[in-house]
């Protein structure tokens, strides 16, 4: 059975979880490492840490974080950020995280994406898109949290990413994030429509509708940060909502902390 997952996701800035609207009016929502506890608890499927500290000693930073998650959480997690050639990837990965996922350094160059596939296998890479809507309707790639262009179509990009060798795009609409107005639809269709890797929507849940509409138009996975960091809605309940609108989710009784 395919199981749609509900991935909590952390935002670290400095060691303590943050949220803001579209990267700005930040607010500080715990530490990183007790949160993913408590997620994992919960029922969370995955979970997913990405480290935005402005440092350039970003890889230690990132390599503590996942040795401290290890030892707290049992279920699969991704870590972000730092990650910018094969040794970075290893040192993560050999901390015990189970996925990198990369944004900035696989736009800057590309190939990265070839290497940590070949090296550690496509389930391992997650290359993450923030995109942003143009006027003509098309998407285009963003980094630095949504506020620099790069000129790259999103659609292209996520279809070159998954040839190279990417196993899963974690899609983020720029226009959305933290906005809790309900995932871009029309991007996550269309990306999921043009790779055949899982996709996971991001950017603007706010109500478990709002999952319950990705998923149906096409995302394997959703990814929720300030609705659970807030306590506005709790992973049973938004799993709830899935299940009673046809999607199968691991059942939380399987978690070893339930």
């Amino acid at each position: 059975m395919h199981y749609k997952r509900v991935i909590p996701c952390m935002d670290v800035d400095n060691g303590r979880v943050v949220k803001g609207t579209k990267f700005i009016d930040i607010r500080d929502a715990g530490d990183p490492v007790e949160l993913a506890a408590h997620y994992d608890a919960q029922g969370a499927d995955e979970l997913i840490f990405l480290d935005i500290t402005a440092t350039s000693d970003k890889r230690a930073t990132v390599v503590e974080l996942a040795r401290r998650a290890a030892d707290q959480v049992f279920v699969p997690f991704t870590i972000g950020g730092g990650v910018r050639q094969v040794q970075d990837a290893h040192d993560v990965l050999g901390a015990g995280a189970d996925k990198v996922a990369i944004n900035s350094a696989a736009l800057a160059r590309p190939e990265l994406i070839d290497e940590l596939a070949q090296v550690f296998g496509a389930q391992c890479v997650v290359l993450a898109i923030d995109a942003k809507r143009r006027p003509d309707g098309s998407y285009e790639a963003y980094v630095a949290g949504g506020r620099t262009p790069t000129g790259k179509d999103a659609l292209e990009w996520a279809r070159e990413g998954v040839e190279r060798g990417a196993g899963e795009i974690l899609l983020t609409s720029m226009d959305r994030d933290g906005t809790n107005d309900g995932y871009e639809l029309r991007l996550t269709n269309r990306v999921a429509n043009v790779v055949d890797v899982p996709v996971i929507a991001s950017g603007g849940a706010g109500h478990p509708q709002d999952l319950v509409e990705a998923l149906t138009v096409g995302a394997d996975a959703v990814l929720c940060a300030s609705i659970f960091h807030y306590g506005s809605h709790t992973i049973p309940e938004v799993k709830d909502a899935l299940r009673k609108a046809g999607f199968e989710t691991r059942p939380i009784a399987a978690n070893p902390l339930a």
